[in-house]
């Protein structure tokens, strides 16, 4: 790719290779919720959303679209491994058929805590929708619907950042170790 960001060390993913994979995303969920009244997606902020507008107008089924958001990661790239919730839902998703959106699964903590909070609150059915999975042996969550399996780097783009950056870019790319590892 051309003019490469000097952070960048190789695209992972086109933006083509993104959109038409989301595209059978939607797919996959409009036929296993075809008999549903709706579907609510739960986007987590700040990452998920680029991918949550992208699969809900791709969405071929009766939905709405909420956000959360919560916070496991500094600006660097430690983390302590507690999740804490900064925004919640807007309306009770009791009786609703739940999916949470999610960009990238990483150590699964995020979204074991997401999943196990949103269960309590008695939805219908509640599935995860990923986007982008990191290659790891055990996850403690289901993982109901994945894009990607992708290495255990650092990435970025499609709404995955680093320190608040190159968040908007179209496609995902590796971050390169020295500028996470100063």
């Amino acid at each position: 790719m051309e003019n490469l960001h000097p952070d960048l060390e190789r695209v992972l993913l086109t933006e083509e290779e993104i959109q038409k994979r989301v595209g059978t995303l939607a797919e996959e969920i409009a036929s296993d919720y075809a008999d549903a009244r709706r579907v609510v997606l739960i986007g987590i902020l700040k990452g998920a959303f680029i991918f949550l507008a992208d699969l809900s107008r791709e969405l071929s089924i009766p939905h709405m679209v909420d956000f959360m958001s919560l916070s496991s990661y500094g600006d660097r790239a430690t983390t302590n491994g507690a999740v804490r919730l900064i925004l919640d839902l807007r309306k009770p998703i009791k009786g609703e058929h739940v999916i949470i959106v999610e960009d990238i699964v990483d150590t699964g903590n995020t979204m074991k805590y997401l999943y196990n909070t949103l269960k309590g609150r008695k939805p219908a059915s509640l599935k995860t929708c990923t986007l982008f999975k990191k290659d790891r042996e055990h996850l403690e969550v289901p993982l109901d619907y994945v894009g990607f399996e992708i290495p255990d780097v650092w990435v970025v783009g499609y709404g995955l950042d680093y320190a608040d950056r190159l968040r908007t870019l179209p496609y995902i790319a590796e971050l390169k170790k020295e500028v996470y590892q100063e």
